[in-house]
């Protein structure tokens, strides 16, 4: 067995589900893929957080959007679509609901989607995350052995050692409204999605390897969309996988950009929550941007962990970036509102920029 398929981050108790509660029979609950449980548990979670009363949302125009990939289950157990429907027949939801499979970018896609979804008056209301769960050793084995995990269990972005990322367990799920929207009704706003921006590697060198180009297109697209310049930013949560192939070209990309306009002196922070626990996949997005809004909400960028010997295949001396190897305080802004961009990249070479 491959020493790289013994580590993962695991969620306790995937198995403990109150069927009751969602008014779904427990033999029913027994074929059901933990990950629709997941959704369903989070998305109840999310409103509660929320001050909003699920059951005041029956009939209403409330989409769900979730990004979800592997599924071992079977009939509607399985099926990707039926984990996001099943929110909406659950809650009596008639927005749309869609589930999105672009790999690791899944989560961010789906919030784009909803953005998309309340810009559009499809909706009034957005469930909006993802979900992932281990549940196969197969999986895991065989991205052990094409070397895509780390042998030594750590994700070690950005650092000399970075040799494969650890595959994480998780699920989040956001509560999105139009802005005029929250603000009249009194909600507690934990942040502003001002742009977002979708696209795709096209001809890369492979499929599953990275096109900087297309990276650094997406974030101009999202800058350009939330009418932010890129001198404006003060963080980026980086997809960060920890791969000595991936880590490179994205911090390229991510200087192209973010390097115009900006002083020496003023670094732009980047770091990534895969190094605290995980790969979450087709959650990762919604796991970097949940992050950032609690960072942002706390004025404190968190520590970037297993960052020692920064990696020597990237030129540092030139690129205007810097790691925390620190908690470090939200840099001071002028009274302008904090601005973070949040990056995420699918292996299907779907990219996403929020």
């Amino acid at each position: 067995r491959n020493e790289a398929s013994r580590f993962a981050a695991f969620i306790d108790d995937i198995d403990q589900f109150d069927p009751s509660f969602f008014r779904i029979s427990p033999l029913e609950a027994q074929y059901m893929d933990p990950q629709q449980r997941l959704m369903l548990e989070m998305s109840w979670k999310a409103l509660e957080d929320a001050g909003i009363d699920p059951d005041e949302l029956r009939g209403s125009r409330t989409g769900v959007y979730g990004g979800i990939t592997h599924s071992l289950y079977a009939a509607t157990g399985t099926s990707n679509s039926t984990a996001i429907g099943r929110v909406s027949y659950v809650l009596g939801l008639q927005g749309p609901a869609i589930s999105v499979d672009t790999a690791c970018s899944s989560s961010l896609v789906a919030v784009h989607q909803a953005v998309s979804g309340l810009r559009q008056d499809e909706a009034d209301l957005a469930l909006a995350g993802g979900v992932s769960l281990i549940l196969s050793n197969n999986v895991m084995e065989s991205r052990a052995n094409a070397g895509m995990l780390s042998p030594d269990g750590l994700c070690k972005t950005f650092d000399a050692s970075a040799n494969g990322y650890v595959r994480g367990e998780g699920c989040g799920v956001l509560v999105l409204k139009r802005l005029r929207d929250a603000e009249a009704d009194g909600d507690r706003i934990w942040g502003i999605i001002r742009g977002s921006a979708v696209n795709q590697d096209g001809a890369s060198m492979g499929l599953t390897v990275p096109n900087g180009e297309a990276q650094e297109q997406v974030i101009r697209d999202a800058l350009r969309r939330a009418g932010v310049s890129p001198s404006q930013l003060d963080y980026v949560e980086a997809h960060g996988t920890g791969t000595s192939v991936g880590d490179p070209l994205e911090l390229q990309a991510l200087a192209s950009v973010f390097g115009e306009e900006r002083e020496a002196d003023d670094p732009l922070f980047i770091g990534s929550v895969k190094t605290n626990f995980g790969h979450l996949e087709s959650a990762s997005g919604i796991a970097a941007l949940m992050k950032v809004l609690v960072s942002m909400n706390h004025g404190l960028i968190p520590k970037h962990l297993n960052f020692h010997d920064p990696s020597p295949v990237i030129d540092w001396k030139r690129l205007s970036v810097r790691v925390p190897s620190a908690a470090t305080a939200w840099p001071r802004s002028d009274g302008r509102p904090r601005l973070a961009g949040v990056s995420g990249y699918g292996w299907s070479g779907t990219n996403a920029h929020i």
